[in-house]
């Protein structure tokens, strides 16, 4: 399969903005449409699961929660090798060398950090009733954890090779292989779970079997991609796989652990959220859930933006071009400020259809859950143009390898002023679930601004090489 190429990451500097903005849109194109298909992928072990009955359907929700949640953080550690990346190949032209050290020791990071992560894993159901849940649930989501933990290894190597392959210039086999996963997830699911294809019906655990092939899947195609694609291979990115550089082993744990910090910090606060919704009714949970998820899809446009504008920041960086990271980073913003406006007029002028899509709005039954989720919904559309701003600018300060100082703003922001709002609102002011989405909203907006200040700052802050 051949994708048609997107322009080298060393060309010079674009021209105009336009010329910018068609780089960016090539480059970022596929890492959206990947990161959508990324949501469906996890979301079919929760979808077959549900027809095993409500204690497998707890155990797998929660067990994909732990599983997906210490993966992406792993991920967010070993993505620091796609600025590296960036910089590299704008210093140089062919820069082969450097590559392969970024994306080997970005290899050596994420296998040795997933050790202890597969030792957490392994202590699934204890875990669990250390967090108050139910014994059969901890038990069953403890057996669960125990196959599907296989499958992180493979996972974040995908990862690695993903966003790699992305620096190098070829981000539409991220979306691709995603799609692949997807299919091999929902065949293999279908065979294991029930029974299918002359497969015995293991349930719960052929579940966890399945999310294993297909994570494995998407490792196997990424592997024949970097030896088979012609752009891809030159690098050589397998080679001397043995051969420590312990200098860009730290600063991938150096910019990297920041990332997966400010990633943890952000996907917690929702998590926390959530939490609050249980403390006021099960209808709020169940309108939480289904407001959230729709802002999550529309998240994933900012989200595969900030990807890329990572890259071509940290190409002009690495160029030591302030004209072009200015450039780079004022069409990344404008870009996904501009869609998250749109999503945001979309949904404040129909909620209603949104939510149709989730449950039945006609329902008497439903009723409650609905006007609930309407009125999230629109609190959610206010802090759609923040949350696209807050992704974008955090990614274009990524591309300028500064990281530190946004994982505490995310902290700050996140925890302090936002689930502070949440519960004052929520509870003290008696807001109830408004109260907690208006604290989401505030949280949102307040690393927004910090995060957009620094961008502005970042020549009287240092941020930008004096040579440039």
């Amino acid at each position: 399969m051949e994708f048609a190429a997107a322009p080298p990451l060393t060309e010079t500097r674009p021209a105009s903005d336009r010329a910018e903005l068609s780089a960016l849109l090539r480059l970022s194109a596929p890492l959206v449409g990947a990161n959508l298909l990324q949501m469906a992928v996890s979301a079919v072990d929760v979808i077959f699961v549900a027809r095993l009955g409500t204690i497998d359907l707890a155990a797998a929700t929660l067990g994909v929660f732990l599983f997906n949640l210490s993966m992406y953080a792993l991920i967010g550690l070993t993505s620091a090798a796609s600025p590296l990346i960036a910089a590299e190949l704008g210093r140089r032209r062919h820069a082969v060398r450097e590559v392969r050290r970024s994306v080997r020791m970005a290899f050596w990071v994420g296998a040795a950090a997933a050790l202890p992560v597969l030792l957490l894993l392994a202590h699934g159901e204890t875990l669990l009733l250390l967090a108050g849940q139910d014994a059969d649930v901890a038990r069953r989501a403890g057996h669960f954890l125990d196959i599907i933990l296989i499958g992180l290894l493979p996972g974040v190597a995908a990862g690695i090779m993903r966003s790699s392959a992305a620096a190098l210039s070829r981000p539409g086999w991220a979306f691709a292989v995603t799609g692949l996963a997807l299919l091999v997830s929902i065949v293999a699911n279908w065979a294991l779970v029930f029974g299918n294809l002359g497969a015995p019906a293991l349930g719960l655990e052929g579940s966890a079997i399945a999310s294993v092939i297909s994570l494995t899947a998407m490792t196997i195609a990424y592997v024949g991609i970097f030896l088979f694609d012609r752009r891809l291979r030159r690098y050589r990115l397998f080679g001397r796989w043995w051969a420590a550089e312990w200098p860009r082993f730290r600063d991938i744990v150096r910019l990297g652990v920041p990332i997966m910090l400010t990633w943890t910090f952000e996907g917690a606060l929702f998590g926390g959220a959530a939490i609050l919704m249980g403390l006021i009714g099960v209808n709020e949970v169940a309108a939480h859930a289904v407001a959230l998820n729709i802002a999550a899809i529309a998240f994933q446009v900012p989200f595969g933006i900030a990807q890329a504008a990572t890259i071509r920041v940290g190409m002009a960086y690495g160029a030591l071009d302030r004209e072009w990271i200015a450039r780079a980073g004022r069409v990344a913003l404008v870009m996904g400020i501009g869609f998250m406006g749109i999503t945001a007029g979309a949904m404040w002028a129909a909620p209603r259809l949104f939510v149709s899509a989730y449950v039945d709005v006609e329902a008497p039954a439903n009723a409650i859950v609905v006007r609930l989720a309407v009125q999230y919904l629109a609190l959610a559309a206010m802090f759609q143009l923040v949350d696209g701003a807050q992704a974008v600018a955090a990614g274009v300060l990524r591309g300028l390898q500064d990281t530190r100082v946004p994982m505490l703003i995310a902290l700050f922001g996140y925890w302090v002023v936002g689930f502070g709002t949440s519960i004052f609102l929520g509870f003290q002011a008696g807001w109830a679930g408004v109260g907690i989405w208006t604290g989401l909203a505030v949280g949102l907006l307040a690393v927004s601004i910090l995060l957009m200040w620094r961008w502005y700052a970042r020549e009287r802050l240092g941020l930008v090489p004096r040579t440039a």
